[in-house]
């Protein structure tokens, strides 16, 4: 029996109904691709399951997001922003359901589709924003262990065991956590979201070279002046930069690096999944719980805010240092963030939609 069709007939839908589902999200030079990247794992498993999938988002605005999503032959709407556009938009689309990843939209529009009778996932962070869906997912660390006020009759799915990744990272998850591997010079991979919105990648550059110690560095710069920003610091001996642009290859760069240093967004669980030795930095303020919490874990190195980075880059190099130096270390944070996301997580926020709409 085909695999699409099975599926179909376990949850009573019938060999002929072919399941579509929309997913609104954001997406921009400021508000970065955090959102897209994460409802994209979402939809590969989705669209692994025989459910169509089509984007509500403005991806144009990030040509390389919407490369993602073209060669992946998805088909995108422009984004609406209105309640009634959503109803409508679902209404044309003969959508099963909405998947929303907005911080951006009101409430009113998260009511208006729900209240239509479309069932509705909404995945937040924290703060529930107004999202009134069926199903809540929040992904980030610990937060099984928060109580927020949800709307009446959702279901909230809530902890790592529902991060969502993209295929490219779970087939180079490693069957088993890294070892110590010491390295002469080690290699570094730094990246902060596909636009780098706040401008880390300079200040991050500083701290590597302020710890006096030679490195290998592979540092992703959407923009021009981004790029300029990070050739003009001043190196040491034995440390190299390579600039590049945003990359199809992220997973695969991680895992061929020593440390990994980003941004702590949803990248985060990507790199606890692939077993790197993450060295994060806050680079805006919703950040900040995420951050506290995965350096709590003993998953990944604190590296400091971008605002601390600005200001004095000294104990960021600190930190950096016995990264750089000290392969134990490393080994030790990369085994622990590889125990604590096991990959699975999108099957079974996928499970928990598939069972809203039958």
């Amino acid at each position: 029996m085909d695999d699409n069709v099975g599926a179909c007939l376990d949850y009573g839908l019938g060999v002929d109904r072919v399941l579509r589902v929309g997913v609104r999200c954001d997406v921009g030079v400021r508000r970065g691709v955090g959102h897209v990247m994460r409802s994209l794992a979402f939809a590969e498993e989705l669209r692994g399951r025989g459910v169509e999938v089509v984007f509500v988002c403005d991806s144009h605005i990030v040509p390389w997001v919407d490369e993602q999503l073209r060669a992946r032959g998805i088909p995108v709407e422009a984004a609406v922003w209105l309640p009634a556009e959503h109803v409508e938009l679902a209404k044309r689309l003969r959508l099963d359901a909405v998947v929303f990843d907005s911080y951006d939209l009101p409430g009113e529009v998260f009511s208006a589709v729900r209240r239509s009778g479309v069932p509705t996932l909404a995945i937040v962070d924290g703060d529930l924003r107004g999202a009134d869906a069926d199903v809540v997912v929040d992904q980030n660390l610990g937060s099984e262990l928060d109580q927020p006020k949800l709307p009446k009759g959702a279901v909230r799915l809530a902890g790592l065991d529902y991060v969502l990744l993209r295929d490219e990272v779970l087939s180079l998850r490693p069957a088993e956590p890294p070892a110590a591997q010491a390295s002469a010079v080690p290699k570094v991979f730094a990246f902060f979201g596909g636009t780098d919105a706040y401008g880390a990648g300079p200040y991050v550059v500083q701290a590597l070279a302020a710890t006096g110690v030679p490195f290998e560095a592979t540092v992703v710069a959407p923009g021009d002046n981004l790029a300029a920003g990070i050739d003009a610091v001043p190196l040491g001996p034995g440390q190299r930069v390579e600039v590049i642009r945003p990359t199809s290859q992220l997973a695969k760069l991680v895992v061929e690096s020593d440390l990994v240093i980003s941004a702590s967004g949803t990248s985060t669980w990507e790199l606890l999944c692939l077993g790197a030795t993450a060295g994060l930095v806050c680079v805006v303020d919703n950040q900040a719980m995420g951050y506290e919490r995965a350096v709590a874990t003993g998953a990944a190195a604190g590296v400091g805010t971008l605002a601390e980075l600005k200001a004095d880059p000294t104990t960021a190099a600190a930190v950096l240092r016995t990264l750089l130096t000290n392969p134990q270390e490393r080994a030790q944070l990369a085994r622990a963030g590889w125990k604590l996301v096991d990959g699975r997580g999108r099957a079974r926020v996928a499970d928990a939609l598939i069972h809203l709409i039958s």
